[in-house]
């Protein structure tokens, strides 16, 4: 078996620009912020990578969670009872990776303005995807421990423990 590389180099495609300035108190995922806007300013070395992207009305954005920590065990935002990391969706976990998925409502040059934000503001995005339904929806009813907690997502905004 060959041993993956000690580390794997990423650049940020863009920036995010949102109202959210702490991490107290902002939504803790896109579905329960549907309107809150935000921007996604590309860099213009990237920009030609945008080409096509107003056709898609959702997209994926992969994130750096660049204010959160890394552990292994959290207590998620929706639970009481600690989990380990791979079974939720904490910001504070191995690699700071986020994912958002987001309506894009327009283009504008290198910015992609967009509802469903549930990032801070000054987030690195590593790579944009677009949303296919066809692809990308899967339907199960063995969600975890998910099955209790999400009566509250639509109460529940992040508060510190992630750091």
């Amino acid at each position: 078996m060959t041993m993956p590389p000690s580390s794997i180099e990423v650049r940020p495609i863009g920036v995010v620009q949102s109202p959210f300035k702490t991490t107290t108190g902002m939504p803790i995922q896109t579905v329960a912020s549907a309107d809150a806007p935000a921007r996604l300013e590309v860099f213009p070395e990237y920009a030609a990578g945008l080409r096509d992207i107003e056709g898609f009305e959702y997209l994926i954005l992969i994130t750096h969670l660049h204010q959160a920590s890394e552990k292994l065990e959290v207590v998620p935002f929706m639970d009481t009872r600690s989990h380990g990391v791979f079974a939720t969706r904490a910001p504070a976990r191995p690699n700071r990776l986020g994912l958002s998925i987001v309506r894009l409502v327009r283009v504008q040059g290198n910015c992609l303005h967009f509802q469903g934000n549930d990032m801070l503001d000054g987030t690195p995005v590593l790579d944009i995807k677009p949303y296919v339904p066809a692809l990308d929806v899967r339907a199960t009813e063995r969600i975890g421990w998910f099955a209790q907690g999400l009566e509250k997502l639509a109460s529940t905004v992040s508060d510190d423990r992630m750091r």
